[in-house]
């Protein structure tokens, strides 16, 4: 996933990227490695709070399981990377978050390959946006030819609380296979101003109405996580300073 020079915005996966903040970080580490082997079952919770850019390789034997929970919430310039293989009848889950205010610029990138037949992969990520903030997803699904039977899907939302900010989502498949179930999502909005009215009217402030609203809606993506009490607790603070 890293590349011999400097990436410009001519580059696709770094199309919306801070290339200031790209510079600032340049030359990257290699990605860290991550095999688990045949059968295992690995976890993590990932928290980027702190900015710079974090690139991860993911391999995973016959049969084996995987999740990965991400919270991507800080710096002018955040960006995960997630490269995964999965090898035959593997499973992968990625619920990611990312939530930005002022002028940040924050993104997650994925390449999913499912090399091998009967794999199944599950991502979903929500994006909470305020200010002039940036926050991109590029994902990618890729189905090789003899990778039959694959389940792969992609939820991608994002909410905006300002004009200004900017949602960037480019969920894509590439599938060589011809017996697969593959789909993916994506939907950009707003805080619907129905259900703030409803929060509000039973003596709900407005700030803490907007908060209940945008808790709920980036939740669901922690459950069964590592560390899901501590991820709730982040993602709850960070949206306290956008509302």
């Amino acid at each position: 996933m890293t590349t011999a020079t400097l990436p410009t915005r001519r580059d696709e996966a770094w199309r919306y990227s801070d290339i200031d903040g790209v510079t600032a970080a340049w030359p990257l580490p290699a990605p860290e490695s991550i095999i688990v082997p045949a059968g295992g079952d690995f976890r993590r919770a990932i928290v980027q709070d702190e900015g710079g850019i974090r690139q991860i390789d993911l391999v995973l034997g016959k049969g084996a399981l995987a999740s990965l929970h991400v919270l991507n919430i800080g710096g002018a310039y955040g960006r995960i990377e997630l490269a995964v293989t999965l090898h035959e009848d593997a499973d992968f889950t990625l619920g990611a978050a990312q939530i930005g205010g002022g002028d940040q610029n924050l993104e997650i990138i994925t390449t999913v390959t499912h090399a091998e037949p009967g794999a199944t992969s599950r991502q979903v990520v929500r994006s909470v946006l305020g200010g002039t903030a940036i926050g991109t997803y590029l994902g990618k699904v890729a189905v090789a030819r003899d990778a039959q039977q694959t389940d792969s899907a992609q939820d991608v939302k994002a909410m905006l609380l300002n004009r200004s900010a900017t949602a960037n989502t480019k969920p894509e498949l590439e599938i060589y296979a011809d017996d697969v179930k593959c789909a993916h999502g994506c939907a950009i909005g707003e805080l619907d101003a129905m259900a703030l009215y409803y929060l509000q009217s039973r003596g709900i402030p407005p700030g803490e109405a907007k908060k209940l609203m945008l808790q709920a809606f980036v939740a669901s993506v922690f459950d069964g996580a590592e560390d899901e009490a501590r991820l709730q607790e982040l993602a709850l603070a960070k949206l306290g300073e956008l509302v």
